[in-house]
């Protein structure tokens, strides 16, 4: 728990050049006292939540949560990575790649669903890590979080483009996307109309959620719509020898697994951006009616909902077109394992009796080629689409104003960013440094740009020039390692209790699981094919799994859920834990880089502010419950319905 007083100085570490000095040479000791301080679920709930002043309306139920998990999904990634994961990893086995996918966001769905069911607080993963893990391990997850759907946000913008395109007969890609000479690939295309849909929805979720959450429902309503046009078309229109018959077998392998089975695992990690959603709806947990009734709804029900719609979608367009007709971007820059597979015989395309599906808009460019007049399919499809992304941005932004509410309140980030509106009860902010200014909607409500502005503006300013293909591996790596830590948080909280059980056999499992993981997936991609791989892949199970099991049968419970858990524990969390770290050995070297690089930034970001900043909240009593603060950040009680925290109500 986090202490209140303790040595902790109530001046400021900022007001000074001197006095930040002083806290600097002072971070070795603020890092001891801060970094693995953890809060309790009461203290989430009740003082923290306090912070920001005005309460989140709780006026969703579980319809809303289920919308808005197939608001958040649905049209986002599916549209995004179809075509990419098929052309260059999976094949017609793209349908595989989406089952795997789905498989893993489930597991990992189980564990989000235990945490926000018990914590039901707007903070989702960076607020789990925070009473499991501590303050950093929470920081470093929520600032993954964070850049996770700005890049998200930014990559299905700049598909938008090329999919408005589609429906209105304009090669937008080519007509409305500048080229910038002097700047590298992937970041030398300007897209002002990907900008343009970012701030317009930045600025339509500013009003209530309620009323967001309606029109995301009538949004994915008819969206659902699109969707069912384009499974009936594709198996209608679709040719079964497709899913093992390439359009050029010469050059290219046929089958309906053509990369064999290490491609249905990279094109699952392609394609595990389309899950990014269901975790949304975490998020909004504090404004749930009934959490114990409307989260597992609406987190479990919509990813296993979604997995089933993304795998008929998949198996439409394999249907509709040969995998090797689908164009591979020419410019975009690829890692090693999928650059070998790129292929050479692209200027044949065009000789062939078939389209050239674009990989970033395959559906609708899969009926562009067609004869027969079926090229007004294409345009159907493009508004679609364009309609089903409009939904995934609405879904995401608001998450993300809420994970930096809760970033806020922690204290880490500058508590103005913890702020509700009391009219809309809304998170907002009045950041005029950002270039933000205030938006004057009436006299009683001169509301600023809700923090949605602020992601809206670095989504923007990413979705203006960044290549697709760098985007995804972006999110993808930031995603599965969010949804890795979540998975050993909920073993850690089920078998550790901090001064009753000791945390070392649940430490020495979770490190187990993990290094056997590295190891089973370092082998499954690099060792040599023979017996010896085979049986050292069985190795790797077996031990896992009997370690497992000896802590099951030696290790007891120590904390059990009241209204959900995740079922057979410690199973399905180390599942999950497996196929992310499996998941995450798909990716290339470059995003690795890339990923090191944006830690290492979020680790000197926590050292030279966050740790101080923190430290400050701590000395002046607005962390750890201090009553002043506690006052002072308004009324304590909660709303009428039931919250808990494990086996105690508040």
């Amino acid at each position: 728990m986090e202490n209140g007083g303790g040595g902790a100085s109530s001046s400021s570490s900022f007001s000074g050049l001197w006095a930040y000095g002083r806290a600097l040479a002072q971070t070795p000791a603020r890092l001891r006292r801060r970094a693995w301080s953890v809060s309790t679920a009461y203290e989430e709930m009740s003082q923290v939540r306090a912070r920001s002043g005005a309460d989140m309306r709780r006026t969703l139920r579980w319809p809303d949560f289920v919308g808005l998990g197939l608001g958040g999904m649905v049209g986002a990634g599916v549209f995004v990575t179809t075509g990419r994961a098929a052309r260059l990893c999976a094949g017609p086995a793209v349908v595989l790649s989406y089952a795997t996918a789905g498989l893993c966001a489930l597991l990992s769905a189980f564990c989000y669903t235990e945490f926000a069911v018990d914590m039901p607080v707007a903070g989702g993963a960076f607020s789990y890590l925070r009473v499991t893990f501590g303050e950093f391990a929470a920081f470093l997850t929520g600032a993954n979080l964070v850049m996770d759907y700005v890049f998200s946000n930014a990559a299905v913008a700049r598909s938008f483009t090329a999919y408005l395109g589609t429906a209105i007969g304009v090669a937008t890609t080519e007509r409305w996307r500048i080229t910038v000479t002097g700047l590298p690939e992937g970041f030398n295309q300007i897209d002002f109309l990907a900008v343009g849909v970012i701030l317009v929805i930045s600025l339509c979720i500013c009003y209530s959620t309620k009323e967001s959450s309606a029109l995301n429902m009538a949004l994915t309503a008819v969206h659902l719509l699109f969707i069912l046009f384009i499974i009936v078309m594709g198996f209608w229109r679709g040719d079964v020898r497709n899913f093992t018959h390439p359009a050029d077998p010469a050059s290219h392998a046929g089958g309906f697994l053509p990369f064999g089975a290490t491609g249905v695992f990279d094109g699952a990690a392609m394609v595990y951006l389309s899950y990014i959603g269901y975790d949304a709806v975490s998020t909004m947990a504090e404004e749930a009616e009934e959490p114990t009734r409307d989260i597992p709804a609406g987190v479990s029900g919509s990813v296993a909902l979604v997995t089933v719609i993304y795998c008929l979608m998949a198996a439409s367009m394999s249907m509709l077109v040969p995998y090797d007709a689908v164009s591979s971007p020419p410019s975009s820059p690829e890692g090693p394992a999928v650059g070998q597979r790129r292929r050479r015989s692209h200027l044949l395309f065009p000789l062939l009796p078939l389209p050239q599906i674009d990989v970033e808009s395959p559906f609708s460019s899969a009926f562009e080629g067609s004869s027969g007049g079926w090229r007004w399919v294409s345009n159907v499809i493009g508004a679609g689409a364009s309609l089903g992304i409009l939904t995934s941005l609405l879904v995401s932004m608001l998450s993300q104003a809420r994970y930096l509410c809760v970033i806020g309140r922690s204290g880490v980030v500058p508590a103005w960013l913890a702020r509700v509106n009391p009219v809309t009860s809304t998170p907002v902010n009045a950041s005029a440094s950002l270039g933000i200014a205030t938006f004057p909607l009436r006299h009683d409500l001169s509301l600023p740009l809700s923090l949605t502005g602020f992601t809206g503006v670095a989504t923007g300013a990413i979705a203006l020039i960044t290549d697709l293909n760098v985007l995804l591996n972006l999110v993808t790596i930031g995603t599965l390692f969010v949804f890795y830590m979540v998975a050993n948080a909920v073993v850690y909280r089920r078998y550790v209790v901090a001064g009753t059980t000791s945390p070392w056999p649940t430490a020495a499992l979770l490190a187990a699981l993990t290094l056997s993981s590295l190891g089973f997936t370092m082998l499954w991609r690099f060792g040599p094919p023979g017996k010896v791989k085979v049986l050292l892949l069985c190795g790797f199970a077996v031990g896992a799994g009997v370690a497992l099991q000896a802590f099951r049968f030696f290790v007891s419970q120590a904390r059990k859920p009241e209204f959900w858990g995740v079922p057979l524990m410690p199973w399905t969390p180390a599942a999950s834990i497996f196929l992310n770290v499996f998941l995450l050995g798909s990716l290339d070297g470059p995003s690795y880089a890339r990923f090191g690089l944006f830690s290492a930034l979020v680790v000197l970001v926590y050292l030279l502010y966050s740790v101080h900043a923190s430290f400050d909240a701590e000395g002046i009593g607005s962390l750890g419950g201090g009553a002043d603060a506690v006052a002072a950040a308004g009324d304590l009680s909660l709303p009428p319905a039931a919250v808990h925290c494990g086996d105690s109500k508040v």
